[in-house]
């Protein structure tokens, strides 16, 4: 495994925002969604929702075997692959994507490996920089993710109306060309600290962070891991939280539309308003990454998983009433993008606190894979239900009861000190 220095850690952060400013266009597919409904594609909505469950389901696949990988090439060489992986993709959609197959071969299944090929790495060398400060630099590390969605969307719609000028397929140029840059920038801070590495002022035998003292866990490897109840208890939490986020991001803008056109708004002023709603989702997806891992890092990872589910499931129970106000289909798409962005610091973590951050390359993927099971889920039981019934309520209303039913599994959550103090 690739080791050496850097003049200062934190550059080890701006490259993993860099790289997950481009990795974060995924959640941006909304913007493209409304174009793609028309001549010349003609998609369903449930098309347009498969291209984006396919990259998902891509990203988390490839994930996996990203982890192992690093292990033996190191960082740099797996984030320069996902560089010109998700570039392709976007660049070949944007000569081959006339057609809904190429398109989720294109956009979907070759952009998505392309991120999971990178998402893994800003998180694994910034917890290996950052002991002391898991939570908070799991969030920072993938705030890009969700950021990077709102410059993406805003860019291509109402910044400088690139659709809408040159067209779907050559946004996907232009973005491909934007993509494979700042991941290459990105990967020159990808870099392992020395064996053996301690921050400054952190004596040997401290434990860092994941939960004001809270030891940390035994390493183990991914094989001892999924062997393990603790693991799957975290990974359903994951999939019900997943769903739910990722159904909105993926019909957000199509939902905004239709209740805020139902309400008497023009079609323009209900593309805006669910537009803005849409960017708002974004920002707080972002924001929620680093409020959460430092709230994490304060009352311990169990906690806060169980703050958020619970929080995120009376949003979406009451959020079909909401979409009918331009002003609180933003507010809730904010809070609910806060939250959802949350578990991109929380599992992480949790996953580092219960089984170890020194496998935490190779273990948090196979965690990651309840995203990719929610990546299906989410967005095409919306797309669906909108299909089926002309309403996204039965969507919203079963992804409501599976945040707290994950919120009731967040109780059942040990750490190690925990689970002997109980068997003891």
């Amino acid at each position: 495994m690739a080791n050496g220095s850097l003049s200062n850690r934190w550059l080890a952060v701006f490259g993993a925002i860099l790289m997950q400013l481009a990795l974060g266009a995924i959640y941006a597919w909304s913007v493209f969604t409304p174009y793609l409904k028309t001549e010349p594609y003609n998609f369903t909505a449930a098309q347009t929702q498969a291209i984006f469950s396919a990259g998902l389901f891509s990203f988390a696949f490839v994930l996996i075997f990203a982890g192992i990988w690093m292990k033996k090439t190191g960082p740099r060489p797996l984030a320069v692959a996902s560089a010109l992986v998700l570039g392709g993709g976007y660049i070949l959609g944007s000569f081959l994507g006339s057609s809904f197959f190429m398109q989720l071969v294109c956009l979907g299944i070759i952009a998505g490996a392309g991120i999971g090929l990178g998402y893994v790495v800003p998180i694994a060398v910034g917890m290996k920089w950052f002991p002391d400060k898991k939570g908070l630099v799991s969030g920072l590390a993938v705030a890009g993710f969700g950021f990077g969605a709102t410059i993406w969307v805003k860019v291509a719609g109402s910044w400088f109306g690139l659709i809408e000028t040159y067209g779907v397929q050559q946004v996907f140029l232009f973005y491909g060309i934007a993509f494979t840059a700042l991941v290459l920038i990105g990967s020159l801070w990808m870099i392992n600290p020395p064996e053996g590495y301690r921050p400054p002022g952190q004596a040997s035998g401290t434990s860092g962070s994941g939960g004001s003292c809270v030891p940390p866990a035994a390493d183990i490897t991914w094989q001892q891991m999924i062997g393990r109840g603790q693991f799957w208890i975290l990974w359903l939490i994951y999939c019900f939280g997943a769903i739910a986020g990722l159904m909105v991001i993926g019909n957000i803008v199509l939902f905004g539309r239709d209740a805020l056109q139902n309400s008497g708004l023009s079609p323009e002023g209900a593309a805006a308003a669910a537009g803005t709603a849409m960017a708002w989702y974004a920002i707080f997806n972002g924001l929620g990454r680093i409020v959460w891992g430092k709230i994490s890092d304060s009352i311990g990872p169990r906690q806060s998983i169980l703050l958020n589910t619970l929080i995120q499931g009376g949003l979406l129970l009451t959020l079909y009433s909401m979409g009918n106000s331009p002003l609180l289909l933003a507010v809730y798409a904010s809070a609910i993008g806060f939250n959802y962005g949350g578990y991109f610091a929380l599992m992480p973590t949790g996953c580092a606190v219960l089984f170890g951050a020194k496998n935490i390359g190779s273990n948090y993927p196979f965690l990651f894979t309840a995203y990719g099971v929610a990546g299906i889920a989410g967005p095409m039981l919306g797309g669906f239900v909108r299909d089926a019934t002309g309403s996204y309520l039965w969507a919203f209303i079963p992804a409501g009861i599976a945040c707290l039913l994950g919120a009731f599994l967040a109780l059942t959550l040990r750490t190690r000190t925990e689970m002997a103090m109980v068997t003891s």
